[in-house]
């Protein structure tokens, strides 16, 4: 009996960059944010030396099954 294929999970990514001066409570409510009401999780946040930072965020894409 063939099995059937297993499809993996589509993401969309969305980048956000945070000037230097950004606390890490204000990084925080904003990533909250974004989650709470945007669905998105976090991917990868970068932090870099001269203390900006780089958040990528990631949301599945659902895509809708026709049966007919």
């Amino acid at each position: 009996m063939p099995r059937k294929p297993v499809r993996q999970p589509e993401y969309e990514y969305q980048s956000l960059r945070m000037p230097r001066g950004t606390t890490r409570n204000a990084a925080r409510q904003l990533l909250t944010e974004q989650a709470e009401y945007g669905h998105w999780e976090l991917d990868r946040l970068r932090l870099f030396p001269d203390g900006s930072r780089t958040v990528r965020l990631k949301r599945r894409i659902i895509r809708q099954v026709r049966n007919w």
